[in-house]
């Protein structure tokens, strides 16, 4: 599906207008949005639009880095959209001309119906309407970046949960689950960190530092990608302490199984001594023959593992 747009001379906005009829005069600038275009739809990028082969060929073979092009009259930019359930990401690519913004995405993504309605509303607005197709990016990019926060809010969530409650399960589960965050932050860098590096550098781009009013805006969301990116360092940073802190539980879990088993073989090494010597069946053995030799045997038996363990519970082996 293909959605126009178009603001006129005199402030007004016109949506839904056949794309033959965008290139007339009484249009300042337009918004074309390929929403989930179809094979001979996407040809219109080079049949109507004339764009270079090369960003054509990026916006069909997915996925590309974020990255910025520049062509002669117009700058492509690679973006991406999250998938909340997955976190994977969705390609979005824009073509930013002065009188036209084409935006392309082969999945039907919330964030561009959220930006194509705030434009709409907005574009009566006088800045809107005189930075034209720079309003309208910086309108899709903020939607976009807006996503990831209850992305890496969610996860926040989990590691504080995670925190409150690491005394009441097994640490098998609980490694389990701080390496499934750590995944999961994982897949948000390689997001994240490529957005903010090409928001920098849009910010130092000659195109737009030459306005600076819509420059402002762009710093805006280059601040909102220096926020996350330093919201994912510091929960990877979380992780990695508590994977520390549960290797370091479950080795003192086995340090103190291991006491137990030694102090239990230890008292019992005493005994196993007495009752091997009493269990060679010599015929000339002494206490063989005494009436009182087996409850003696018994109680010495008792007695020294009695002491034994008396002896180890004051070095504090039982704490």
């Amino acid at each position: 599906m293909i959605r126009v747009m178009g603001m006129t001379h005199d402030h007004k906005v016109i949506s839904d207008i056949p794309l033959e009829r965008s290139l007339d005069e009484k249009y300042v600038w337009i918004w074309a949005d390929f929403n989930e275009p179809a094979a001979e739809e996407a040809e219109l990028l080079g049949s109507f639009f004339r764009f270079h082969p090369l960003a054509i060929e990026d916006c069909l073979h997915v996925l590309q880095r974020p990255k910025m092009d520049y062509y002669e009259d117009y700058q492509f930019l690679v973006l991406h959209a999250l998938d909340p359930d997955t976190l994977g990401t969705v390609e979005v690519n824009l073509f930013i001309g002065d009188k036209y913004l084409v935006s392309f995405h082969q999945r039907r993504l919330r964030e561009m119906n959220e930006a194509w309605e705030n434009m709409l509303k907005r574009a009566h607005d006088r800045k809107v309407w005189v930075h034209g197709p720079y309003s309208a990016a910086y309108m899709v990019i903020d939607s976009l970046v807006d996503q990831y926060f209850p992305c890496v809010y969610a996860i926040e969530d989990e590691l504080d949960e995670l925190e409150k409650k690491g005394s009441q399960e097994s640490v098998e589960l609980l490694m389990n689950q701080v390496f499934d965050l750590r995944s999961r932050l994982l897949k948000l860098r390689r997001t994240i960190v490529p957005m903010r590096d090409l928001m920098y550098r849009i910010l130092n781009s000659q195109h737009v530092q030459g306005d600076k009013e819509p420059r402002a805006y762009y710093a805006d969301i280059h601040d909102h990608l220096l926020k996350l990116s330093e919201m994912i360092e510091a929960d990877r940073e979380m992780t990695a302490d508590l994977r520390d802190s549960y290797i370091s539980l479950n080795s003192n879990r086995m340090n103190g199984i291991m006491k137990t088993l030694t102090v239990i073989t230890t008292v019992f090494m005493p005994l196993t001594l007495i009752a091997g010597i009493y269990g060679m069946n010599f015929v000339n053995m002494p206490e063989l023959s005494w009436k009182y030799g087996y409850f003696a045997v018994i109680g010495l038996m008792a007695a020294l593992g009695g002491w034994m363990i008396l002896w180890f519970s004051k070095r504090g082996w039982f704490k």
